[in-house]
């Protein structure tokens, strides 16, 4: 508690990577980052598949890199090498598994009370995700079905018969990977595909023509049951359908419940109010990352936020 940092980073995604290595690039010495999980860059291991492509450009944006911090195409697997790279390479110190309960400013100083101790910093960068807390379907899932109704793609094996359900990039992309090592069924309330960027919907075009996925569009699920250790599916026409496993890609929620604790005011859907440079309506607490878009967004964008936050961090001093 007697070392105040400069910059204190909440969360190990790729916004708060940047945050943390443009603070030591830009020559700012006494940075903290901490992450409740066990490592970084938990979003990218835990929802994205091996082997998965990582594009710069995400969904076909042009985004110029405002910041010291390249950044390039690759796989789920050489983007996490990358990032341990930046670690390693910029010292950065880092506590795992630390795991922030609020965030309380008194006079001129943060307070970060942590399940690991409170740190005290004159800055405060909160960069944890939205995919920390996925949507859930509004209906009861049936307990005796916990391992065969996933959020993510870490417990599918190959062959199996498998549910999607959801309608943005990430179902689509779940889906066209697991079909081609399982039997895959699309399902979205919509009649069509409108939120996935034109490459993933051009994908999944040619993964139903080529039936190798199975499309169920413009059909809501109504509940869940278990039958004989399988999944099956009611439907709201009162179909129903068995399968070994569904996964939901619904995306995530805003943590509000943890902004609120840190004082962070909210609009009127939830979202965290922030200026030009991230930084809320307290001075010094500032926004990075997967919570600072509306709609989804690219790591190259979260970079730009750290390096946009730091600069702004050095021209107020």
């Amino acid at each position: 508690m007697d070392l105040i940092y400069d910059i204190l980073v909440i969360g190990g995604g790729p916004g708060g990577i940047g945050v943390a290595v443009e603070s030591k690039i830009l020559g700012i010495e006494k940075v903290l980052l901490v992450e409740k999980s066990d490592n970084h860059s938990q979003t990218i291991r835990k929802f994205y598949k091996d082997q998965k492509r990582v594009d710069k450009d995400w969904q076909g944006q042009s985004v110029a890199l405002d910041g010291n911090i390249d950044f390039f195409d690759g796989t789920k697997e050489s983007t996490i090498d990358y990032f341990d790279l930046l670690l390693d390479n910029h010292l950065i110190d880092a506590k795992f598994n630390c795991e922030v309960d609020k965030v309380i400013k008194m006079n001129d100083i943060f307070e970060v009370y942590t399940n690991c101790g409170n740190f005290l910093a004159r800055n405060v960068v909160i960069g944890v995700g939205r995919m920390g807390k996925p949507n859930k379907p509004s209906y009861t899932i049936p307990p005796s079905l916990k391992t065969q109704v996933n959020f993510n793609l870490d417990k599918c094996g190959n062959n199996e018969n498998i549910l999607v359900v959801g309608g943005g990039d990430s179902a689509v992309e779940y889906a066209c990977e697991l079909s081609q090592s399982n039997k895959v069924t699309l399902c979205y309330r919509g009649a069509n595909l409108t939120r996935p960027n034109p490459t993933n919907i051009e994908m999944f075009d040619k993964f139903v023509s080529e039936k190798k996925l199975t499309p169920k569009l413009g059909i809501d699920i109504e509940s869940l049951e278990n039958e004989h250790g399988k999944v099956k599916v009611i439907y709201t026409d009162g179909k129903n359908q068995i399968f070994d496993r569904v996964i939901y890609a619904l995306g995530g929620t805003t943590p509000v419940d943890f902004l609120k604790k840190c004082s962070v005011s909210l609009d009127e859907k939830g979202e965290p109010i922030f200026d030009e440079n991230y930084e809320t309506k307290i001075e010094g607490l500032f926004i990075a990352g997967d919570i600072a878009f509306r709609s989804g967004g690219s790591i190259a964008i979260a970079l730009n936020h750290g390096y946009r936050i730091v600069t702004h961090i050095l021209n107020k001093d």
